[in-house]
């Protein structure tokens, strides 16, 4: 039996990376997904991949930041398939890389209404559906960068840390309901969102060294979130709620330290 028989998810930012990966997995355990993205093309190809598979997934161009948006893909899922088990509220964006004390308060907003804005009108809209039904699991996309300094810029890694945040609070005003909620914080992936990074690594020759600093030396691939989110995602995890788990090679385990030469 697979691991999401039987259950009904929606995935946002589906139309590439962690998102897409995610959708794809959970489609081949067994779910019936609603995907969820403003890039229409790309959402047209993760449906097009999980179809390939036999998997059923309905599209939804939306912007997770709109509540009107979010009330309507949440709709979908019981218009389309009859409930709603699941949300990854996997949606963010990096916003730059302007120095702190020249950044916008318009860059800001953009930020948070993507990565923290989108999670909690997630929350709002899918809770109160999974509450009646006696329960369900959301998880959110977090990152390392709210953790630590340095694994992003100030809007991101600050929206990323009110993820996490929302994670915990959002589980304890959930209590009684069998709704969890838990996040996930990704280290380095190479995802749409870091292309560029990893592509101007590889035209410096220096592509090696992407991740040196994590003990497993090395980034992390989509597929591996997805791995987690599954977990979360399923029943496997009914005890687990409020919680922010590190996928991250071990970056978030260390202090910033000189390797000793070998």
């Amino acid at each position: 039996m697979a691991r999401l028989d039987g259950k009904v998810a929606i995935v946002t930012g589906a139309a590439s990376g962690i998102g897409r990966a995610s959708a794809i997995l959970f489609a081949r355990e067994g779910a019936r997904l609603v995907i969820v993205d403003r890039d229409a093309e790309g959402l047209g190809e993760t449906a097009k991949m999980i179809a390939r598979n036999e998997g059923r997934a309905l599209a939804v161009t939306a912007d997770v930041s709109r509540e009107d948006d979010v009330k309507a893909f949440v709709a979908r899922s019981l218009t389309g398939f009859g409930g709603l088990d699941i949300v990854y509220a996997n949606a963010g964006i990096l916003g730059g890389t302007t120095p702190l004390l020249e950044q916008t308060v318009e860059q800001w907003l953009q930020i948070l209404h993507t990565n923290l804005l989108g999670p909690f009108l997630a929350i709002k809209h899918a809770a109160p559906v999974m509450a009646e039904k006696g329960g369900g699991s959301i998880v959110l996309t977090a990152s390392t960068a709210g953790l630590r300094a340095a694994a992003g810029n100030a809007p991101y890694s600050a929206s990323k840390a009110g993820v996490i945040s929302l994670a915990q609070t959002a589980a304890n005003s959930l209590a009684g309901t069998g709704v969890r909620v838990n996040a996930i914080c990704p280290g380095l992936i190479e995802t749409g969102m870091t292309r560029a990074l990893f592509e101007s690594a590889r035209e410096r020759g220096t592509h090696g060294k992407i991740g040196q600093l994590n003990p497993l030396q090395r980034a992390g691939a989509p597929e591996e979130i997805a791995a987690m989110a599954l977990f979360l995602a399923s029943d496997e995890s009914s005890y687990v709620n409020g919680q922010a788990f590190p996928v991250d090679g071990g970056l978030s385990s260390t202090l910033p330290f000189t390797r000793p030469i070998r």
